[in-house]
């Protein structure tokens, strides 16, 4: 009897332990299992064999390949074939690589003190600090790879992600404390100071008003860059958010960054398309399907793309041809891609307490 009443406090007061280790990891993504387990679950037995094979796919340059499932079991020969590829230039900064690897040995350090963890993090920072272009900004693959692949990259937010991290370990925040190397640290504040003056440097400028940022932009010329075929030189709705995140983020801003920031601002509310969702429903061909609707009870929505002369939201196939609806591309294109967000709304809902944090502090 009291074992069971000992147990059932123990459910009682760990829900959310109890709730996530239930699903199984192998029907997790890997962004689910570095960053959203359970605290306690870091530097479990489970956690353990994930690290090794984290440690395992780490490349030789320092990053890591995207769009793996580190954390699904590997038989002796997958080992082999991956221990293989160590020299493979494949590593990257899209869709959250290497800045994620490095979070989750961070935590794994944390945990175990394993100094395998620790060094293979700071490998991986060094890595982060090589890549960076003397101007600020980041390439996708590093080391490069010809094609759009070496614009400087806001796209899919991976240089608000890679300054982020730079961030946490500048204010020496627990999770990077045991970075104490006083080159490692230096090239780091350097390295967020620069990549700040690239956000300041790629900001499009209208009418010699500041506004908002394309998802990727030349690294020579700054200006605005194609990447896919259906990835045209724009305004962006989306990756803008992250940037001005990190603007608004900084203490004591220049008066560059405040014009940075309201200029911006004030793009994103005359770019919002109001009352606007998403719907799913069943087409014609018995296909799931969606479409963006105008419905008075619904929030805002931002297009991913605007027209960089017209302002005007628009979507495009892979044949690269501007339309102004979804209904114009074909299925695979209106739905295998996120052409409409609402990630500004939380940085509009943050400028007025920003911006009275300012006025107080800003000199008259």
């Amino acid at each position: 009897m009291k074992t069971f009443c000992i147990l059932s406090l123990i459910l009682f007061f760990t829900p959310a332990l109890t709730a996530q280790t239930q699903k199984p990891l192998t029907e997790r993504s890997w962004p689910s299992v570095a960053n959203e387990m359970p605290e306690a679950w870091y530097g479990s037995e489970a956690s353990l064999g994930i690290a090794e094979n984290v440690l395992l796919y780490q490349r030789n340059a320092g990053g890591w390949p995207k769009n793996t499932a580190f954390h699904l079991p590997l038989s002796e020969a997958e080992k082999v074939k991956i221990r293989k590829e160590k020299e493979k230039e494949d590593a990257i900064f899209d869709n959250g690589a290497t800045t994620t690897e490095i979070n989750f040995l961070a935590k794994m350090y944390g945990k175990t003190a394993n100094p395998a963890y620790r060094a293979a993090v700071e490998k991986g920072l060094r890595y982060i600090l090589d890549a960076q272009y003397e101007s600020g900004g980041w390439p996708m693959f590093y080391p490069l790879r010809k094609g759009y692949y070496t614009h400087i990259t806001f796209n899919d937010n991976a240089h608000y992600r890679l300054m982020k991290l730079l961030k946490e370990v500048n204010d020496r925040k627990p999770l990077f404390a045991f970075i104490t190397d006083p080159d490692l640290l230096a090239r780091s504040q350097k390295a967020w100071e620069k990549g700040i003056e690239i956000i300041l440097k790629t900001q499009i400028v209208v009418d010699g008003r500041p506004t908002v940022w394309c998802a990727q932009h030349d690294e020579k010329t700054f200006l605005p860059a194609k990447a896919r075929s259906y990835e045209l030189p724009s305004f962006s709705g989306a990756e803008s958010a992250g940037l001005l995140t990190l603007l608004m983020g900084i203490k004591n801003p220049s008066p560059e960054i405040i014009r940075a920031v309201e200029g911006a601002v004030e793009w994103l509310e005359a770019h919002k398309l109001k009352n606007t969702r998403w719907e799913s429903f069943t087409n014609a061909d018995g296909k799931k399907d969606r479409r963006i609707v105008n419905d008075p009870a619904a929030g805002d929505l931002w297009a991913r793309f605007y027209d960089l002369e017209t302002g005007l939201p628009y979507v495009c196939d892979r044949d690269g041809i501007k339309k102004s609806s979804l209904e114009e591309i074909g299925y695979e294109r209106r739905n295998g891609y996120s052409w409409y967000t609402d990630t500004p709304e939380k940085v509009l809902k943050a400028y007025p307490a920003w911006k009275a944090k300012i006025s107080q502090t800003t000199p008259k």
